[in-house]
This record gives C-alpha cells, sequence and structure tokens, in this order.
C-alpha cells in the first residue's frame, strides 16, 4: 500500500517548482491530486506527468485555474473539489510569488500582491477546507514558507513579511485544529534548484553557496518528500513544526 492511497490532495502553485514536484510525489504515492494554478499549458502537463506515475486506473487528477488571493474564487473553487471529490484530506499552500526591492522604493501594489498571494491564500484555502476536516476529525495542511520566513533578506521585506506570517498562521492554526487529529505543519525550504536560480550567474550561485554548508542547491524533490512525509500517516503526531530543508543554512 503507497503511502497516501485513496486519499484527496489539493496542491496550489502547483504548476511548476516545489508545488508541482509536490503534486508528482503524491501521484505516485496513490493520491487523487487537484492543483491550483494560473497557468494552463503548465497545469496540462503536470496531469500528464501524475497520470504517468499513478499507481492506479482510478487515480484522479484536476487542475483548477484560480487566483489563490481572491476569497471568493476559492470558495467556488473548493466547493467544485468537494463536489467532485466528497473530501479533501491533504492541504498543501505552496502558492508564492516574489516582488524584490528595497522598502523606500517598493510600490503598495508590490506589498500588497505578495502578502495577498503568499499569506492570506493560505487563510483563504483553511477557512475553505478546516469545517469539513472538523467535522472529519482528520486533516493534513502543509504550509511552504522559506528559510527566509525564519531570519530576514535586505530587499525583501514583503516576501519576509509573508513567510514570517505564515509560520505563525501554521502555529496558531495548529493548535486550534489539534483536538480533532487535524495536523498542521511548515515546511522552510532553502535555496532550491528553480527557473529563479537557472537564471543567476555562476558569481551569484557562488556567493549563495557560501551560506549552504552542503555547497549544493537544493532540488524540488527535496521538499515533495517533507511534504509527503508530513501528509502521510507518519507525522500523525506532529503539529505547529516548521522543518527547515536547507542544505545545513540555519546550523
Amino acid at each position: 500500500m503507497k503511502l497516501l492511497e485513496s486519499k484527496n490532495a489539493i496542491v496550489t502553485g502547483g504548476t511548476r517548482g516545489i508545488g508541482k514536484s509536490i503534486a508528482v510525489s503524491y501521484a505516485k504515492n496513490g493520491a487523487n491530486v487537484v492543483i491550483f494554478g494560473t497557468n494552463e499549458e503548465r497545469a496540462k502537463q503536470v496531469l500528464e506527468e501524475m497520470k504517468q506515475v499513478a499507481i492506479s486506473e482510478d487515480q484522479k487528477f484536476e487542475y483548477k485555474l484560480v487566483d489563490v488571493s481572491s476569497h471568493g474564487a476559492i470558495q467556488t473553487a473548493i466547493e467544485d473539489v468537494y463536489n467532485e471529490f466528497g473530501s479533501v484530506d491533504i492541504l498543501v499552500n505552496c502558492a508564492g510569488i516574489t516582488r524584490d526591492a528595497l522598502l523606500m522604493r517598493m510600490s503598495e501594489e508590490h506589498w500588497d500582491d505578495v502578502i495577498n498571494v503568499n499569506l492570506k491564500s493560505a487563510y483563504n484555502l483553511c477557512k475553505a477546507v478546516v469545517k469539513p476536516m472538523l467535522k472529519a476529525r482528520a486533516g493534513k495542511i502543509i504550509n511552504i514558507t522559506s528559510v527566509l520566513g525564519l531570519t530576514g533578506s535586505a530587499g525583501q521585506v514583503n516576501y519576509t513579511s509573508s513567510k514570517f506570517g505564515l509560520v505563525g498562521f501554521t502555529r496558531s492554526l495548529a493548535i486550534e485544529l489539534a483536538k480533532r487529529g487535524i495536523c498542521v505543519n511548515c515546511i522552510a525550504p532553502g535555496f532550491i534548484q528553480s527557473d529563479m536560480t537557472d537564471k543567476l550567474t555562476d558569481a551569484q550561485k557562488a556567493e549563495i553557496l557560501k551560506k549552504v554548508p552542503m555547497q549544493k542547491l537544493g532540488q524540488p524533490e527535496n521538499i515533495a518528500n517533507a511534504a509527503l512525509f508530513l501528509a502521510s500517516s507518519m507525522s500523525d503526531y506532529m503539529t505547529g513544526q516548521t522543518i527547515t530543508v536547507d542544505g545545513g543554512m540555519l546550523a
């Protein structure tokens, strides 16, 4: 039996990078998966990848093109998921953006964009699934923060605020839901190979690696493995925690 067989999962930001890797990992382990994103072409590609690794023809995979920062849009999308799948056992909040600038040059729009996508989206999604999870007395909620949600970074006050906020959100919600068997945890990735890191020069990568004791970038699969653990029964006595997957950066 696979770790997530017959479980229903939603992964936001599931069309690329870490979110995509988590969605594919869940499919490999027997879950039915719905990805939320904004790019239809990438969403279709991820659906095909999930179908290729599925362990059963009965597994279901879908995508929804939805703005996770919109409360109304999320309410509608979640209602559709419950109508189609019957339940949501696992929620992964992985959607995130950056709009970097020093505070004195940061526009209000760029502040609001990052807070709304990175932090308000977690409120929107959790608000929509918590009541059914409470009824079921079960559920796993996994929020993807960042090592920058545990430290700080010049030029990223909007991003770090959103990621610090996710850690506090996770801890408080975990306390609220613990008695009903719902686990709420965080993963804080370090520097992970991505579209963004692919654009860096060799000199920029060298500077980054100076901060990483393992002297290498992480892979999306490293985060997906942690997300698989948190979604499975192996983490049933674990809630309100932040797992750091960073090659030793914060050691």
